[in-house]
């Protein structure tokens, strides 16, 4: 069973997390001027968590034979025949189930917008079959991340998180398009779309420096709205500086660093803008 649980977790990439769940945080304590109630802080951790976990799961389910048709993702738990399709599929309705609880229990309004959020997350898994703006649907279903921390501490919407979530959004997309050049070739033969696929991966890559051009600009709009600080500049910058580095290691001629460019940096400068935003609040 333990080794069951831990192929799951692999599967569904829970380390992964660590991309929208420090901009949620952040978003939580701009919301609440500085530490939150920390049972609202558990709550807004947890709804994140299991809609990642559904979202995901509904992902491996969803594409478990696409996957077994690539290279690259054949040695996954579905096609490796670690876990069932069935069992996915059971995972991800318990863990959408989950979300929607976890919402009512932050309160009235986050239920009542947990099934537009579970559309846009469930659904992106099916975006690549018709459109090569997928990456800005995966770039949605993670900017909804700081909206909905905003909105679980003030139950409203305002336009400070939803430019947050609109830089997460580019950001998501940016590092997203990076990632799918690794495809490119498969996509063409299985039907499926992505940028790389329709531009060409040199012309992908710029779109994604594009991407990242307006996260910066979008996070420093957040700053300049929100009226803050030194602390939030500095972590600005540091995103900036660290997207600089992330599309320096990636070629059109050689993606082998792909990996370090997706995860590693992107999950610094989610780490580095939520303790910006947290120094910034706090102290």
């Amino acid at each position: 069973m333990l080794r069951k649980v831990s192929t799951f977790l692999e599967a569904i990439k829970v380390s992964h997390s660590i991309f929208a769940l420090p901009f949620a945080v952040a978003a939580l304590f701009l919301a609440c001027e500085g530490l939150p109630p920390w049972t609202l802080l558990g709550k807004v951790v947890l709804a994140v968590v299991l809609a990642r976990t559904a979202a995901m799961a509904f992902n491996r389910w969803a594409d478990a034979e696409i996957d077994a048709e690539n290279p690259r993702t054949r040695s996954r738990a579905l096609p490796a025949g670690l876990l069932s399709r069935r069992s996915m599929g059971l995972a991800a309705l318990a863990a959408s189930a989950g979300f929607v609880a976890s919402c009512a229990w932050i309160h009235r309004l986050a239920l009542l917008l947990s099934p537009a959020a579970l559309a846009v997350l469930l659904g992106y898994s099916y975006t690549k079959r018709f459109t090569s703006l997928s990456h800005l649907v995966l770039g949605l279903a993670l900017g909804l991340s700081p909206l909905g921390a905003w909105i679980a501490a003030r139950a409203e919407v305002a336009l400070l998180p939803a430019l947050l979530g609109a830089a997460v959004l580019a950001w998501t997309a940016g590092f997203d398009v990076i990632y799918a050049c690794q495809d490119q070739d498969f996509d063409e033969r299985r039907g499926l779309h992505s940028i790389p696929r329709r531009l060409g991966i040199r012309r992908a890559l710029l779109v994604s420096r594009g991407l990242h051009v307006i996260t910066v600009v979008l996070l420093a709009s957040v700053g300049l709205l929100g009226g803050l600080g030194v602390a939030y500049a500095a972590g600005v910058a540091s995103v900036a500086a660290l997207l600089l580095y992330e599309h320096s290691l990636v070629k059109p001629g050689d993606l082998s660093r792909v990996d370090v460019a997706f995860f590693t940096l992107n999950g610094l400068v989610s780490l580095v803008f939520m303790a910006a935003v947290v120094v910034q609040t706090v102290i």
